[in-house]
């Protein structure tokens, strides 16, 4: 079992940054892949980010990559988001999750985190 909790959200100018962290619980939490997934009002959830157990390999949509950075600390069970040139439209809900599957295969991931509020204004 696998709990997640997300911190680090707020709001953010345009061109700004922040860096959002998701604390697990679970003494195997680093053989599982990560990812981060967003939802914006109205909106299906997006896969964003991911990385393998390792954190050797990692997976971003278009839309972020060079903006956004997935890493993680295994000695803290930790994963973090570092998202860089915000835009309007990075504003959502952005979730943690984990998966034992396969990184890149959004539906395999089985825990999740409450989510946490990211508002990038123009």
């Amino acid at each position: 079992q696998v709990q997640l909790v997300e911190s680090g959200g707020g709001l953010v100018q345009a061109g700004g940054s922040l860096r959002l962290s998701c604390a697990a619980s679970g003494r195997t939490f680093n053989h599982y892949a990560v990812g981060w997934f967003r939802q914006a009002p109205g909106k299906e959830r997006e896969f964003v980010a991911a990385a393998t157990g390792s954190g050797l390999i990692t997976y971003y949509i278009d839309s972020v990559k060079g903006r956004f950075t997935i890493s993680r600390d295994h000695a803290k069970n930790s994963v973090y988001l570092q998202m860089n040139s915000l835009k309007p439209e990075d504003t959502a809900v952005y979730y943690c999750a984990a998966t034992s599957g396969d990184y890149k295969q959004r539906e395999g991931y089985k825990y999740w985190g409450q989510g946490t509020q990211v508002t990038v204004s123009s």
